[in-house]
């Protein structure tokens, strides 16, 4: 195990329960406790050990917390009177799915596999590592890294 893993399996919990207790949603706690911990992963050089491992690793994901918070707040929802009509917004919404689906096709592996396995096949991170013959840490970061890769070439694809 690296000393990575050690740490995300030392403070996963305590950063997600912290997490969940500013958004109060589940999935979104989880999402926004995984792309911390990827944060974390990627700038371990910057921690100075002047405070507490697991503070900075609640700093990084109340940080996260928030440009999720502000990114949501700038896609909301039309109003119901600016929506478009039924048809043909389900229309764009198939068009929209379609295109994703294309996106997701030429995912590499297993990236594509751990995306679909947990998306639509619904299955827990620790079903889908045991598939793979590997940790639930890895199918998280797995999944996190296919969900960026999608939403990147989604936007260069303006869906």
């Amino acid at each position: 195990m690296t000393d990575f893993e050690a740490v995300y399996a030392e403070h996963f919990d305590s950063v997600y329960r912290y997490v969940y207790s500013l958004c109060r949603d589940a999935h979104t706690a989880e999402e926004i406790t995984q792309e911390a911990f990827y944060k974390a992963m990627t700038h371990m050089d910057r921690f100075d050990g002047k405070c507490r491992l697991y503070v900075w690793l609640c700093q990084i994901a109340k940080n996260t917390w928030f440009t999720y918070a502000r990114r949501q707040k700038r896609y909301a929802e039309p109003a119901e009177d600016e929506a478009q009509p039924g048809f043909e917004n389900e229309l764009l919404e198939k068009e929209t799915a379609w295109a994703l689906h294309k996106l997701l096709h030429r995912l590499d592996e297993p990236y594509k596999e751990v995306f679909s396995l947990r998306v639509f096949g619904e299955l827990s991170f620790s079903q889908i590592g045991e598939l793979f013959g590997k940790s639930d840490s890895w199918a998280r970061l797995v999944f996190y890294r296919a969900k960026t890769e999608l939403r990147r070439r989604a936007d260069e694809n303006q869906l």
